[in-house]
C-alpha cells in the first residue's frame, strides 16, 4: 500500500477475499493517469517486493500498461487506466454487496 501511494497510485481500494475465494486472501485494486504511469508503478511495486520481501510476483500486462496484473500469492493487485477500471467494474464484482432497504 506505501508503496502505492508513494508512486500516486489514485483510489486505492483494498477487497478482504478470505471469506470469498480460495485465489488469494486480498485483492488491492488502484488507478494510474495513464499508460506510462500505470507501467511504471506496476514496476516499482515490483521492484518494491523484491528488494523488501525476496519476493519474485508475478506481473501481466505491463508492456501494454491499461491493466496491470500483479500475484504475490496471498495478494492480488490491479493496476488500470480509470477508463479501463470503469469498464470492468472489480470493485462491484468482489466488494460485499449493499443491503437493500426492507419495505
Amino acid at each position: 500500500m506505501t508503496s502505492l501511494d508513494d508512486d500516486k497510485a489514485e483510489d486505492i481500494v483494498t477487497i478482504d477475499l478470505r471469506s470469498k475465494s480460495a485465489m488469494a486472501d486480498h485483492m488491492v485494486i488502484c488507478s494510474g493517469r495513464s499508460t506510462r504511469q500505470v507501467s511504471a508503478i506496476a514496476q516499482k511495486l515490483l521492484d518494491r517486493l523484491k528488494e523488501t520481501f525476496r519476493l519474485s510476483a508475478r506481473a501481466e500486462g505491463k508492456d501494454v500498461g491499461d491493466w496491470v496484473l500483479i500475484d504475490t500469492g496471498d495478494v492480488v493487485v490491479h493496476i488500470f487506466r480509470p477508463e479501463v477500471r470503469e469498464f470492468y467494474q472489480l470493485e462491484k464484482m468482489w466488494q460485499e454487496p449493499s443491503r437493500a432497504p426492507v419495505a
